[in-house]
């Protein structure tokens, strides 16, 4: 089993720039497709990004393509979101995940999560 633990989420002026990091316990991580997904209170969680588990294959949700970078330390086993020109709608709690077996953007097909970090975008 997979324990998940994000870290860097904050609050930013629209515009600017946050990295977010989720560190994997559990052993494994290396086999692991891993994503990120946002969600406001009393709404659906929504997919952001995902990452094969050689990083050689990304997935990005049409929202923020070309802003938003995926990457991941295999060696480290955590995964990290690079996020630029952030905008007051990109204000969520961001949630890492790892799936086992299908490299998706449903909420789903994932079977581990970590406990969110709170990104705030002010305008």
């Amino acid at each position: 089993q997979v324990q998940l633990v994000e870290s860097g989420g904050g609050l930013v002026q629209a515009g600017g720039s946050l990295r977010l990091s989720c560190a994997a316990s559990g052993g494994g991580f290396s086999r692991y497709y891993m994503g990120w997904f946002r969600q406001t209170p009393g709404k659906e969680r929504k997919f952001v990004s995902a990452i094969s588990p050689n990083g050689g294959n990304t997935r990005y949700a049409d929202f923020v393509k070309g802003r938003f970078t995926i990457s991941r330390d295999n060696a480290k086993n955590t995964v990290h979101l690079q996020m630029h020109s952030l905008e007051p709608e990109d204000t969520d709690v961001y949630y890492c995940a790892a799936a086992q077996r299908y490299f998706m953007t449903t909420v789903s097909t994932y079977d581990y999560w970590g406990q969110g970090t709170q990104v705030t975008v002010s305008s």
